[in-house]
């Protein structure tokens, strides 16, 4: 053959071969292209559909925060469940809020409330986001739960910081939660018998000095078990806190190390204190829901839905406003212009509140520049109440002697400050120097919300041991009370200092102090009317039930 012909079938096979290969290059970058191209398509959908994810959560949130504002403006779900939509995060959100059915008592079974009784209404909040893009669709449901749940449920309750140095031995046999911090100190032994929750810190001891004495909590077991181990104290200051609590007291001790949060009431100004005072633009007063209410001395009774003044058709001695019933509180270093109310009287007698609840409130000028008299409300005459009983007073409140002994209701007294006085209380040695006054053993049965005193420098106040205030000899007498132990506000009325037996204008000693929560409170059938409860929302259940790349 030519090596001319021989060259050119060489270069025909080289060119058949280069376009072969050329072929095959091509293919690969098409196939190359097209993969990239799906792959973006693909990390594009992604992208949108967790747009979308992300506006429908919103949505939900968005449901959630209105479902909150209302409550907490009104006490009470919208009258129109939120629904609606709009643009959010690039995508059209559609939202809707169903109604669960009635609400319904229930026990908790989870968290920190745990055994505690509620009123719980459930919601379901279904929120669907499309993107604008490429109409890539989510849809998320929630399930929301409001509780409200009484207060006094807890035997020991305070919205303030907690202190306590009790000088003899104190036990509290039920539940106890603090919004602030916890100070304790005990003199002897302090032991808490149920779960101890706090929204701050838990201290052993005071800013200004050590703690001392045994301070033991109970574990899941029953046991108690005491702050102080090997010669350490063990409290919120330490860095091993969390895990060291946790270890001593299995989760029964909690405070804000552990995310416990404040409980708090559903009240439309946010200021407890609101609750005792006047009902003219303040929603939240107890003057709202009465059926009986004393003004400044007046007694008045709801009739037909009109309130009428019934001072004239009262039992006579129902209702003192007059000298006879003033007495000296020698811990304000005021005269009291007493409101007096005979509980035998009003119990039995057609006045007594339909519904249980009473409103007082006395704001007469205190007669002097100095304001040495203090406006105030005394029970006298309180072993049988006959029936379930609220008052709520603006001013201080004094409970005289054996108060629903006979058989007892549910009864709870809130004031700016409460006083307890004892079956051997004597209004004409009230002025005199408390040794005058002794004391004699007294029990009530009531639950009650009132005021305490702001620490200041190294007075704290009286702590928790001196919450029900006195004004007798008791030195070591028995005070009994089965109850609920609230402490709402700082008092604004009843400020005087408080001072012991150490200092040289003191006013009164120590009684024995038997207290205890009343078992009875923890049946929702047995709470005095109106009792305050306080809200916690809970989102009970969540899922995610569309995903879709819509055509």
């Amino acid at each position: 053959m030519p090596m001319t012909n021989h060259m050119r079938s060489q270069n025909g096979v080289a060119t058949l071969i280069a376009l072969i290969l050329v072929g095959m290059l091509t293919l690969f970058g098409i196939a190359a292209l097209s993969t990239s191209e799906d792959e973006v398509t693909i990390a594009g959908n992604g992208l949108q559909e967790m747009r979308a994810f992300y506006a429908a959560e919103a949505g939900l949130e968005r449901v959630t925060a209105l479902m909150q504002r209302e409550y907490d403006s009104t006490g009470a779900p919208p009258l129109v469940l939120p629904q609606g939509s709009e643009s959010l995060n690039g995508c059209d959100v559609v939202f809707s809020t169903a109604d669960g059915g009635p609400a319904v008592n229930r026990t908790l079974t989870n968290g920190s409330l745990a055994g505690l009784y509620s009123l719980s209404k459930n919601f379901t909040i279904t929120s669907t986001a499309t993107s604008d893009v490429d109409q890539a669709a989510v849809e998320l449901s929630q399930s929301f739960e409001t509780n409200l749940i009484p207060i006094f449920q807890w035997a020991v309750f305070f919205e303030e910081d907690l202190w306590t140095q009790p000088a003899y031995a104190m036990n509290i046999d039920g539940r106890v939660h603090v919004n602030g911090d916890m100070f304790l100190r005990a003199g002897q032994t302090l032991s808490f018998k149920d779960r101890v929750t706090c929204g701050g810190d838990i201290n052993a001891g005071f800013p200004y000095s050590g703690t001392s004495g045994d301070i033991t909590f109970v574990d899941r077991q029953g046991n108690q078990v005491n702050m102080k181990q090997n010669g350490v104290w063990i409290d919120s200051d330490r860095s091993d806190w969390y895990d060291t609590a946790s270890h001593l007291w299995d989760g029964q001790v909690m405070d804000r190390s552990f995310g416990q949060a404040q409980l708090n009431l559903p009240l439309t100004g946010g200021d407890p204190h609101k609750m005792i005072e006047r009902g003219a633009g303040n929603p939240d007063s107890y003057e709202h829901d009465a059926t009986f209410k004393i003004i400044d001395g007046v007694p008045l009774s709801l009739i037909g839905g009109v309130w009428q003044n019934v001072s004239a058709s009262m039992p006579s001695g129902t209702i003192t406003t007059d000298a006879s019933a003033e007495f000296y509180d020698a811990h304000e270093k005021k005269w009291v212009r007493n409101t007096q109310i005979d509980m035998d009287l009003l119990s039995t007698s057609s006045y007594f509140p339909k519904n249980g609840i009473v409103y007082i409130s006395d704001q007469r000028n205190t007669g002097t520049a100095s304001g040495t008299v203090l406006n105030a409300t005394s029970l006298v005459n309180g072993e049988e109440i006959g029936a379930p009983l609220t008052i709520a007073c603006e001013n201080p409140m004094y409970v005289q002697g054996d108060f629903n002994t006979d058989d007892k209701q549910p009864v709870a007294v809130i004031g700016d400050a409460v006083t307890f006085l004892s079956n051997n209380w004597d209004p004409a040695l009230s002025d005199k120097s408390y040794k005058y006054r002794s004391a004699s053993k007294t029990e009530v049965n009531l639950s009650f919300i009132t005021g305490d005193l702001t620490p200041e420098g190294t007075n704290y106040g009286g702590g928790l041991e001196n919450l029900p205030r006195f004004l007798e000899n008791w030195n070591g007498t028995e005070f009994r009370i089965r109850g609920s132990m609230i402490e709402m506000w700082r008092s604004q009325q009843a400020v005087g200092t408080w001072r012991y037996i150490q200092a040289n204008d003191a006013y009164y000693s120590a009684p024995s102090r038997n207290w205890g929560f009343d078992d009875d409170l923890s049946d929702p059938n047995k709470l005095p009317p109106g009792t305050p409860t306080v809200r916690m929302f809970n989102r009970t259940g969540w899922r995610q039930s569309h995903v879709a790349l819509r055509e």
